[in-house]
């Protein structure tokens, strides 16, 4: 029947789960136009490939996928932000704040 069956397609042959020229031009331009970007790289899990969050100084945030935790650094590296490793460092207060100030007020944003 096969209903369960896994596809044989490997998951890095999958061209949606990988940064894609549109994920690279975002993060690009959320580092040009917010002050103070750092770039915090999430981990491969079972249902995502790698990410890198951005966060700026007031803790406005975005996420996108990114080749690997080497592309992530090539990426932040290129943009010459600094670049932290979110299962060590763990997410900044700021991006917390900023996140509650959305759940309050969200008509602002």
């Amino acid at each position: 029947m096969g209903l369960f069956r896994r596809s044989k397609r490997s998951r890095a042959a999958d061209p949606d789960r990988t940064a894609n020229r549109a994920d690279l031009e975002h993060l690009e331009n959320f580092v040009r136009t917010r002050k103070g970007v750092e770039a915090y790289i999430e981990p491969r899990t079972t249902v995502t490939e790698t990410t890198v969050i951005l966060i700026a100084d007031d803790g406005e945030w975005t996420r996108r996928r990114i080749n690997g935790p080497e592309g992530a650094r090539r990426f932040a590296y290129r943009l010459s932000i600094p670049i932290y490793d979110v299962a060590l460092m763990g997410y900044p207060q700021r991006m917390r704040d900023y996140n509650e100030r959305r759940k309050r007020r969200p008509e602002q944003f």
